[in-house]
């Protein structure tokens, strides 16, 4: 165990030494034709580079996964920045893909996305508050296909549409639960049709998913032209491209389809664009920011939220999918403190201090604690991708107890290296950039988990019984009548996207560890046409959280004299 005094995220941040945004892009071989800016820090890509960069090799492929997070997280976007910096360190060139962070989240508890002490994209506020404006184009189009919805009904409603059978929510980037179930339409018969619905966060939207999965303009326009929104008296599905709200939808999002270029505290190229949620969601940054990122140097770092039953299992099975790229190596992040909860014995609440007794020198917990580690290298070799255990070292974690998870590891036949990113930047994640390396060089038998062609039922079996271990699945009413319509419509060929808990391997955030002898109950069943997934919700998911009694919102303010916001992490 050491002591460390380390500057807040913040103060780190804004003590940055900054390129100027256009020799990052040069770094990356883009062109100045290529970007646009957005101040002197910040600019997208134009669609057009992927063309022009086509005949450049393509960068090994890593994938920055973890084990069932903490409620506070392991810090994967720390390691893939901090991986990203350490790959420069040993000689390598590499460009980071990470996700837009919601204002959810960052107002909330669990805070921004940019990483953080040493192993930071920047400028942090940008990237952390309104970046250039992808969420607002995303919360636009939502909308606006929302209102589409109702005006229609309201004015006649010559498609047909079935009211009940409408399932199209609004969404904003705010987490408020008293938006989640909502009663529209009350005052007078001009005012619309009283009836009831609900708000998600944006980032759940559909809209957003598709921007995360689409490979280019058109792509996009056909995808929300594919969005179910509910059915017609005869049980048919009813499109955005049947209420004629599709092109709008594009033109809102025609901004926002080009990936965000920034850079690393080191400089490293860092990609940022689309933010779906790993548990509601896919959970993976766009594809087009990796089509980019793949031919931009020797390595393209991209991460996957939450734990590797999650965000991995999406990423390999949807993301790939739809981009036909393969990743050479996946690095699955652990914490001793993650070990040590999945003993069961701890309880960590957001915004209060670790248990005492998690901070105690005690190796044979964090032992005890690996059946999630294990199941999560299972999890990651099931799709024919060598693992490498990444320890995210914390100053309170003893060297015994690091030794421990190195024990685990090579029981496993697992690669694992110890990464000091968060406190010493790229130099602190040398060993893990030379344990990548190595094990990207080893040949890779990729392979997906299940054929999109079986039916609907068989894909989420497979799942459940793979990845999370359970012994089976129940489906409730409405669940088997959605599936049996999706599968009458012509969905049933869509790969799954799972929605469940991020803190356990189960639907249940109580089963700490690998649990087994559970079974996974479907309670609703949802089809996300556009973006080409079908969306089982296993036990009580919210698409809308809220806020906590203490919530980082409250720290946050601004210097009116320097004009430097303040207390942003």
């Amino acid at each position: 165990m050491t002591t460390q005094s380390v500057p807040s995220d913040l103060d780190i941040a804004q003590a940055a030494k900054l390129r100027p945004i256009e020799e990052i892009a040069e770094k990356m071989g883009l062109r100045r034709e290529d970007i646009e800016f957005y101040g002197n820090a910040m600019a997208k890509v134009k669609l057009e580079a992927i063309d022009a960069l086509k005949d450049r090799p393509n960068a090994r492929y890593i994938l920055v996964t973890a084990i069932t997070p903490t409620p506070l997280g392991e810090g994967k976007s720390t390691t893939t920045v901090g991986l990203g910096q350490g790959l420069q360190h040993v000689g390598k060139s590499a460009t980071i893909a990470i996700r837009q962070p919601s204002q959810g989240p960052t107002f909330g508890i669990k805070g921004g996305a940019a990483g953080g002490g040493y192993s930071q994209v920047v400028p942090m506020e940008q990237f952390n508050l309104h970046m250039t404006g992808d969420i607002h184009a995303v919360t636009a189009a939502n909308n606006l296909l929302a209102a589409m919805i109702d005006n229609h009904i309201y004015q006649g409603n010559a498609l047909e549409i079935d009211p009940y059978s409408v399932t199209w929510r609004r969404v904003m980037d705010v987490n408020d639960r008293e938006l989640r179930n909502i009663v529209l339409g009350l005052g007078s018969k001009s005012d619309g049709r009283p009836h009831q619905s609900g708000f998600d966060i944006a980032v759940a939207s559909e809209v957003m998913a598709i921007l995360a999965l689409t490979t280019s303009l058109r792509d996009m326009r056909e995808r929300l032209g594919r969005i179910s929104i509910g059915v017609n008296g005869k049980r048919e599905p009813v499109t955005a491209e049947m209420l004629k709200a599709a092109g709008a939808m594009t033109v809102l999002m025609k901004e926002a389809i080009k990936p965000n270029l920034f850079q690393t505290l080191e400089n490293t190229p860092a990609l940022v664009h689309a933010g779906p949620f790993a548990n509601i969601a896919h959970g993976n940054s766009s594809i087009l920011a990796d089509l980019v990122g793949i031919k931009t140097g020797d390595f393209l770092i991209t991460e996957a939220g939450f734990g590797a039953d999650i965000g991995a299992e999406k990423f390999f099975n949807i993301k790939c999918r739809y981009s036909g790229l393969r990743p050479d190596a996946a690095v699955l992040v652990t914490t001793v403190r993650a070990m040590k909860l999945h003993t069961g014995k701890h309880r960590i609440v957001p915004g209060r201090p670790l248990p005492a007794a998690m901070l105690k020198e005690n190796p044979d917990e964090v032992y005890e604690g690996a059946a999630n580690l294990r199941k999560q290298i299972d999890n990651v070799r099931k799709h024919g991708v060598s693992p490498v255990v990444c320890v995210n070292r914390f100053h309170t974690d003893f060297d015994s107890e690091v030794e421990a998870i190195f024990r685990v590891a090579q029981e496993e036949n697992a690669r694992v290296a110890v990464s000091n990113h968060w406190a010493e930047g790229g130099k602190g994640a040398t060993d893990l950039a030379k344990v990548v390396i190595e094990a990207a060089e080893e040949p890779t038998d990729f392979r997906f988990l299940y054929d999109v062609n079986q039916p609907i039922k068989a894909k989420i079996e497979t799942i459940t019984r793979e990845i999370y271990g359970a012994d089976g699945v129940t489906y409730e009413d409405e669940a088997e009548r959605q599936i049996s319509q999706y599968e009458k419509a012509g969905f049933g060929n869509l790969p799954i996207c799972m929605a469940k808990t991020h803190l356990s391997l189960s639907h249940d955030p109580k089963l700490k560890g690998a649990p087994t002898g559970f079974t996974v109950p479907i309670r609703e069943v949802r089809a996300s046409v556009g973006a080409g997934f079908i969306y089982p919700l296993l036990g009580e998911m919210r698409t809308m959280p809220g806020l906590s009694s203490a919530p980082a919102a409250e720290n946050v303010d601004i210097d009116l004299e320097s004009g430097q916001i303040v207390g942003l992490f």
